[in-house]
């Protein structure tokens, strides 16, 4: 297995991390929250020459999805979202799009996964485990 940590630079000046799992054999991966930088995300997976099965967000602040249209278009894996989160994915008051200097997500969740799910990518079983975070407990937004 292959754990790859991006560390990418959104609009703001912050960082975001994105995560590539790989299986080394089966050339699969996955990766978790394609933040700002489609390209390096693109050129690691060549570079792991893995094909991108899965694309999990673990949620849908737009820091941490920024990048996720075009690496679906680049590799039609599927999109992943916890079923609590899911919603939350089209509502630009939840994905602070307009904060961080990002367009609204135009394009949804394949799948919705829930707590104690399991994802094969190549021989890697990965279970879901679900850990509510600030977007599933948010009560309001002062804009």
């Amino acid at each position: 297995m292959i754990l790859k940590r991006l560390k990418i630079e959104t609009m703001i000046g912050n960082f975001t991390n994105c995560y590539i799992i790989s299986d080394e054999e089966k050339k699969e991966a996955m990766c978790i929250d394609p933040a700002g930088n489609p390209k390096e995300i693109l050129e690691t997976l060549e570079i792991l020459k893995s094909k991108l099965k899965y694309i999990y967000l673990t949620h849908c602040h737009a820091d941490h999805t920024a990048g996720l249209e075009e690496v679906k278009e680049e590799t039609n894996a599927q999109i992943l979202i916890h079923r609590k989160e899911y919603e939350n994915m089209k509502n630009p008051s939840i994905t602070l799009s307009g904060l961080v200097g990002t367009k609204d997500i135009e394009i949804t969740a394949d799948a919705r996964v829930d707590d104690g799910d399991k994802l094969h990518i190549g021989d890697i079983e990965c279970r879901v485990i679900h850990t509510p975070g600030h977007t599933n407990r948010r009560k309001f937004i002062i804009l």
